[in-house]
Parts: C-alpha cells; structure tokens; sequence
C-alpha cells in the first residue's frame, strides 16, 4: 500500500485592528516552518504594510522564530506591537479610580470591616 503523504494542518491568524480577524487554515507538507506558513497564507499580499521584521510571531501563544518547524494542529499568530505598555496603563487606570474603588475595596458590605 502507498502511505499517504502526510500533510499538517495549519491555522495562521492575524488581527490588524481590533474586531477585525484574519484566518487561514492551510495544508502544509511535513517539514514546513513559520515561514513557509506565512508565505502560504497570502497575508503579507492582503496587508502588505504588515511588518514582520519586528519578530511578533507565536505559535499557539509561545514567541517563535520565522524557521521554527511547524507540527499538525499548529495555530500560527501574528502579533501587533502593544500601543501602551500594560504597567503604565494599570497605573494610569488606579490613579484614576482611586484606592477606594479596586481590589478588595470595590465591593463592600454593608456593614463589614474595612476590606471585606
């Protein structure tokens, strides 16, 4: 009997703006890598101001790099860079709301202690 050949699945994912995703899911011939993927996908055709110098790639949330070797059920993902770091904005928000209104604080019974 003739094996098949064996392909992998490959589910590539980009989200240029927010509520606005861009999905493939391709069939790649083992051996492929993240490179491979991303040519395949047409991405870099349909957002071609898409930079992917920068290294934001992952595979199912891990970084990885452009010549990592992909494995059947892979999901590629293409990241944005952050606009703000996340440490500034959790400062900025908690000088905005106040002490009085995060944390243990936000939800208070009605007579109970501080904190509870």
């Amino acid at each position: 009997m003739n094996a098949p050949s064996q392909l992998l699945r490959i589910t590539l994912v980009y989200a240029p703006e927010p509520r606005s995703v861009f999905e493939r899911t391709l069939d790649m011939p083992a051996g492929a890598c993240v490179q491979d993927a991303l040519d395949a996908s047409g991405v870099l055709a349909v957002h071609p101001a898409l930079d992917l110098s920068a290294g934001h790639l992952g595979v199912w949330g891990r970084k990885a790099d452009a010549s990592q070797p992909l494995q059947d059920g892979d999901r590629v993902e293409i990241y944005r860079p952050l606009l703000v770091d996340p440490k500034v904005a959790r400062r900025e928000r908690f000088a905005r709301q106040g002490a009085r209104t995060t944390g243990l604080f936000a939800k208070k019974r009605a007579g109970a202690k501080a904190g509870y």
